[in-house]
């Protein structure tokens, strides 16, 4: 979480950070950042340790970038809204998530070594090429083209559903 923090700052990004503890192990989130990181970044970042609305959030058009751990229902609505991922697996089925992301052009990963440690600047560089690079454009470009047929193909399919919906209330009358 330090290096993340530190990461963070050095990227010179504004963010929105849901830094969140599993149960049982709540703390202050101020003491397990670095000192006076909560100064030094000031109003270009905003930490929370509990809800956040993400689909408000993402839906945002000053949102250029989603760090995510890449489970199913992050991953359906960083896409569903158009929004870049910087992918961060942690466990389970979310390697393989990613693996597919990536490859669909709408994701980068933060690669890891082979003790599955984040090497010091692939945080920094990462955020600041999908933020502010070549990458991010890339990743903007294809992201939004996929969200764009997604939302398509489920608009053709609760035309057809509500159709089927219609026809079914119309035989039941008779």
């Amino acid at each position: 979480m330090e290096e993340v923090a530190f990461r963070l700052e050095l990227s010179n990004v504004n963010f929105i950070w849901v830094a969140r503890f599993p149960k049982g192990e709540e703390k202050n989130i101020e003491d397990v950042l670095p000192k006076r990181f909560l100064e030094r970044i000031g109003e270009r970042g905003r930490i929370l340790d509990k809800f956040a609305p993400r689909p408000k959030i993402l839906n945002h058009p000053s949102t250029g970038g989603f760090i995510s751990h890449c489970g199913w229902n992050s991953t359906m609505e960083s896409i569903g809204f158009g929004v870049p991922i910087v992918a961060m697996p942690i466990h389970l089925d979310q390697p393989m998530i990613v693996r597919l992301i990536v490859e669909l052009g709408v994701a980068v990963e933060i690669v890891r070594d082979d003790d599955g440690k984040i090497h010091i600047g692939e945080i920094t560089e990462t955020l600041k090429g999908v933020i502010t690079g070549e990458t991010g454009e890339k990743l903007r470009a294809k992201v939004r083209d996929i969200s764009k047929n997604l939302k398509s193909i489920r608009d053709e399919e609760i035309d057809a559903a509500a159709q089927e919906l219609i026809q079914l209330c119309r035989n039941s009358n008779k």
